[in-house]
């Protein structure tokens, strides 16, 4: 049976739910296209799909074959994890639901490196994000206009004869193109400890001068998952940070972004991004969070080990907004 789909449930108090559209059934197989309708099955926000991206997700969750035991170079014990193919999007989140998901997800975590002489300035295109396959709750809707978002009409072209109604423009062509450097995701790590699971997504952002050397810049994406139904709340960071110069950094801060999120049954997950330069092109992260249970008793989860990696075909860096 169709279900209708309602705004979030963490509405205020006294308005009402207007329905907005259709369920349909998840795909199993294949990938959803340009113009898909979606709810977030996370943070439940209204969504459409602008592009596929095509990630190798490293899950230390997953142990290899024992049969693909392969001879590590550097001669670590530590296993290797291989990549397995997984789609990720690129969307646009309704602005309409940005309110309600400010305390579980940053709305401006999608940043770019300003065209400046200033290195560090940055530039956010709010309500952008990025979602698992797995993420996606797909729905139909006859509104011609179903997602408020400032780019949704410079993107996507309404066309009731194909399905989804909504096509890519030659804007959103242009703008993939142009930015694909720097939007796009490869690699996805995830490791579970303590039934908190960590996924990370690094973006290379692209390089810059700075006092007659090169920094490269880096955002990576953080989210944290409670699979378990015991309230925890994040308290600290522990970062070690290893740039190809020969430099290795240790960063301890309290929380992460100047919080301190809970996850708790009803609100299990919190997704932030941050950034980090190295004076080399590439580098390696790994590290630990530390979590508080309700006792006062704390455990630490493992961030697991990503590589920083530079575009080898570095192009001229995103101009701003000018599209």
């Amino acid at each position: 049976p169709l279900k209708h789909l309602s705004a979030p449930r963490n509405r205020p108090e006294g308005k009402v739910l207007e329905t907005v559209g259709v369920f349909e059934a998840p795909k199993q197989h294949g990938k959803y296209e340009t113009g898909q309708l979606f709810l977030h099955s996370v943070f439940g926000y209204r969504g459409i799909v602008l592009f596929p991206w095509q990630a190798r997700l490293y899950d230390r969750d997953v142990a290899s074959p024992v049969t693909e035991k392969s001879e590590n170079a550097a001669g670590h014990g530590s296993k290797e994890v291989k990549g397995k193919t997984h789609t990720y999007y690129q969307v646009l989140i309704d602005a309409r639901d940005c309110p309600h998901i400010s305390q579980r997800s940053q709305t401006e975590a999608v940043t770019f490196l300003a065209n400046h002489d200033d290195s560090r300035a940055l530039y956010a295109i709010p309500g952008l994000d990025y979602v698992s396959h797995e993420d996606i709750l797909p729905y139909s809707s006859t509104d011609q206009v179903p997602i408020q978002h400032e780019l949704f009409e410079r993107f996507l072209l309404y066309d009731q004869t194909k399905v989804p109604p909504f096509v890519a423009r030659d804007t959103l062509c242009a703008w993939q193109e142009k930015n694909h450097p720097w939007l796009e995701l490869s690699d996805v790590h995830r490791e579970t400890t303590e039934n908190i699971r960590v996924t990370v997504i690094p973006f290379y952002m692209g390089m810059r001068e700075a006092q007659n050397s090169h920094v490269y810049w880096w955002r990576y994406c953080i989210r944290l998952e409670n699979l378990d139904s015991e309230v925890v709340q994040l308290r600290e960071r522990h970062w070690r940070i290893f740039s190809l110069s020969g430099t290795l950094e240790t960063v301890r801060g309290r929380g992460v972004v100047g919080r301190e999120p809970v996850l708790s049954k009803e609100q299990p997950a919190f997704q932030y991004s941050s950034h980090v330069s190295l004076q080399a092109s590439s580098g390696h992260m790994w590290g630990t969070f530390r979590f508080e249970r309700p006792d006062g008793s704390h455990f630490d989860v493992r961030i697991p080990p990503f590589s920083l990696e530079s575009n080898k075909d570095e192009k001229t860096p995103p101009s701003g907004l000018h599209w």
